[in-house]
């Protein structure tokens, strides 16, 4: 497999919290990172830091609800990059209900970003990978897709499915040379986990759910999203790497 600084990593969810934080992970001096999220301009913040380190940076704009616009994305990448060796999936909303309360509109706003477009994603990237025998493709699932939380019915539903959706890859493409793993976080500190974690309580009560008795950090995500990219990996497949603090021990 190519050095670090050798390999096309294509990011989405770029824009922020985990997805600036694994950009800037995999912006080693001379790599080649394709970043995307929903609107180009929101990007310009993460190109600069991923170009500060030396990499070179391609915003894209790409709603992943959006399946048509995929393979004119992936075309564009490899045009302008060369062949796509790693896929990150980390683009994901959530909207915290009530399962009494969620609507439809919402149930598939969350399954429709954080699972449908995740696997036709991967699916177009991954068409080009098989006949090229290589590549690697690690999924940011979530805490909540092992363990039940409170209103993540359909968050925890997506991610979940993103568990076994990353198995079932990982079996089918293994005689392709191609691996698919996951990392299953806890609460990070994030824009998006400050929906929960600023609520009065909400803190505390989380905390005592983890026994190092800390939050995840967007460092934590990154740093064992970049082992399973590694050739450090190579042999790993299938797997789920809980970033939890132990969290899903209990």
């Amino acid at each position: 497999m190519e050095a670090n600084n050798e390999r096309v990593v294509l990011i989405t969810g770029a824009s922020r919290g985990i997805g600036v934080g694994l950009a800037e992970g995999f912006a080693v001096p001379g790599a080649r990172l394709a970043l995307t999220a929903r609107r180009r301009t929101s990007l310009q913040e993460t190109c600069r830091r991923v170009e500060a380190l030396g990499a070179h940076a391609l915003p894209l704009a790409l709603d992943v609800r959006r399946l048509e616009d995929m393979p004119a994305v992936v075309d564009q990448v490899e045009a302008e990059l060369g062949p796509i060796q790693v896929l990150v999936n980390n683009a994901g909303v959530n909207i915290p209900r009530p399962a009494e309360q969620v609507t439809e509109e919402q149930w598939d706003e969350i399954l429709d970003a954080n699972l449908k477009g995740a696997f036709f994603l991967t699916q177009e990237v991954g068409r080009r990978m098989i006949p090229r025998r290589r590549g690697t493709i690690v999924n940011v699932a979530s805490a909540a897709g092992l363990v039940a939380r409170e209103e993540r019915a359909a968050y925890g539903s997506s991610k979940a499915g993103m568990i076994m959706l990353t198995r079932v890859l990982a079996l089918e493409w293994a005689r392709h040379g191609i691996t698919v793993n996951a990392v299953a976080p806890t609460f990070v500190e994030t824009d998006l986990a400050a929906q929960t974690l600023d609520r009065p309580g909400m803190r505390e009560k989380i905390l005592g759910q983890i026994p190092l008795r800390r939050l995840a950090t967007v460092e934590d995500v990154a740093a064992s999203v970049l082992f399973l990219a590694s050739p450090q990996a190579d042999f790993l497949t299938g797997v789920v790497v809980p970033v939890d603090g132990g969290a899903t021990l209990r």
